[in-house]
């Protein structure tokens, strides 16, 4: 009898301290703040600035797919050009820090589906891959596929470039910020380095403050 009450004195003694440990733990404040919410991508958000931001993403990616396929460019093959659209060949020379593959992603899937087949995009971020691929069928580790084996991999016949550039201005007395954005889009022959498609969206904007973009 007297274990099991010195056992049932230590259960009540540890339960006592977790409690008493409970009470001065230090309890979070409920700030009140700006509740999340959806946003339409294709609208200005809640934080707008001068800057390139998702609205102006999706316009000039739109744009650029029509006016690329309104130029008349694809009539000139009887077999789907293969072209190749890589944020490495797009720069960003502007004030803005910006993920340029937003950009270019973007415009590959628009061209895509505007396309309709008569584009063949390449995929050269997945050459390593392809190259694994490649070895592992011709070693026999894995069989042909269902397409069969080719000489090398795809080459592109053109390739998409570009520039991001702005020009800023301030006004230090009120702190008006004003900024012209301006992206320039480039399809260039990957064989005589000849352009055979160019593209520019542009807009200027000015703000009392600007906003910081990461």
């Amino acid at each position: 009898m007297r274990a099991t009450a010195c056992a049932l004195a230590g259960l009540l003694l540890a339960a006592s301290t977790v409690a008493d440990a409970r009470e001065r733990r230090p309890r979070l404040e409920n700030r009140g703040g700006v509740p999340a919410r959806d946003l339409d991508p294709s609208e200005k958000g809640l934080v707008t600035g001068v800057g390139i931001e998702s609205q102006d993403i999706q316009a000039m990616t739109n744009q650029m797919a029509r006016d690329l396929i309104a130029s008349g460019f694809l009539g000139r093959f009887s077999t789907p050009p293969r072209v190749l659209i890589d944020e490495q060949e797009f720069r960003n020379e502007g004030s803005q820090i910006i993920n340029r593959r937003m950009i270019t992603q973007r415009l590959l899937v628009e061209l895509n589906r505007a396309a309709q087949g008569k584009i063949t995009f390449v995929g050269q971020r997945y050459a390593g891959m392809v190259a694994r691929q490649r070895d592992l069928k011709r070693e026999g580790v894995t069989d042909t596929g269902t397409t069969g084996l080719t000489q090398g991999q795809a080459g592109v016949d053109f390739f998409l470039g570009g520039a991001i550039m702005t020009l800023d201005s301030r006004d230090p007395r009120p702190g008006v910020v004003q900024r012209l954005n301006q992206i320039a889009f480039e399809l260039v022959d990957a064989e005589t380095g000849e352009l055979a498609w160019t593209g520019m969206y542009e807009f200027q904007r000015a703000a009392a403050e600007d906003v910081i973009y990461r």
